[in-house]
């Protein structure tokens, strides 16, 4: 994997003593550092601890002490801002929050500092991306565009062997040649692609409260595909907190929030077209699902 051709990046602090820290920062490549007339400066300066990775060990394992990680990437789809905190508490001790994320090409991300655990960076292991120097001081906030593909590693320096590391995942966002599909499913971590075909039955079965998006978060499958006359059914797994289905904009579907296990939701279908659907409350997590009526 090699560096994006161009870096944009930029290092803000509240209050003039996070200023005059930031000030100069360092990095690999040209680093922008806010003074204290609001104009950027750019500076050069090789970093020292910023090198590239010697060994070929998967993401997998190299995340496998990464505090705060559970396993399962946050997707962010086309057009978000992730923000992503700097110093968050979790039992395992401090961390990235979200540790890993996915995002597709020409992705703005921003980290803000939490202040908890005192100094913190954000360091890119091969050099692509670096905030500078230390900081300690909230409401610092540091941003990138990633620009090309691959899978980037990063740390805090100072609490690097602590478990303090994270990941960026840049890819392009699954397709299924439905391009309304698509845009909506962009967001959902257990999407593939894959349209789940329910054709030939007379019933399909969707499970709310499956795994996914950072808990029980996803509706499975999240892509439907049935012909008119079909009833879709919704059963609740109890997982989660409450779940609704609710379609987007002006749709037929609109159940109760519930969160006991055993509920059910249904609806025929008897016009075709593609119908996009969500749980409200855990929309911006990626709980959303679609059926696709021919």
């Amino acid at each position: 994997m090699r560096p994006p051709s161009t870096r944009r990046q930029f290092l803000v602090s509240t209050g003039l003593t996070a200023l005059a820290a930031t000030a100069g920062c360092v990095s690999s490549g040209s680093t922008g550092s806010a003074g204290e007339n609001g104009t950027e400066t750019t500076t050069t300066t090789p970093t020292e601890t910023a090198t590239p990775s010697s060994t070929p060990e998967s993401l997998d394992n190299w995340l496998s002490d990464a505090n705060g990680y559970d396993g399962e990437p946050y997707r962010y789809g086309p057009a978000a801002r992730p923000t992503i905190m700097v110093g968050a508490e979790t039992d395992e001790g401090l961390a990235f929050d979200p540790p890993v994320f996915e995002v597709p090409p020409e992705t703005y991300v921003r980290w803000d500092w939490t202040g908890h655990g005192g100094q913190q960076n954000v360091v890119a292991l091969d050099g692509t991306f670096d905030s500078g120097r230390t900081n300690a001081q909230p409401g610092t906030q540091y941003h990138f565009v990633f620009e090309e593909t691959g899978e980037y590693r990063y740390v805090s320096e100072p609490h690097r062997d602590d478990g303090m590391k994270g990941a960026v995942i840049v890819k392009e966002p699954p397709k299924s040649g439905n391009s309304k599909v698509d845009e909506w499913l962009a967001h959902a971590s257990n999407f593939d692609g894959s349209i789940s075909d329910r054709t030939d039955t007379a019933t399909a079965t969707v499970t709310a409260g499956a795994e996914g998006n950072g808990g029980q978060f996803a509706f499975d499958p999240p892509a439907l595909k049935i012909t008119t006359g079909t009833t879709v059914r919704w059963d609740w797994t109890g997982k989660g907190g409450p779940h609704n289905i609710v379609s987007r904009g002006d749709g037929p579907l609109d159940s109760d929030l519930v969160v006991d296990e055993g509920s059910a939701y249904e609806h025929t279908f008897e016009k075709t077209g593609t119908y996009l659907y969500s749980c409200k409350p855990h929309e911006g997590l990626g709980m959303r699902g679609t059926v696709v009526v021919e």
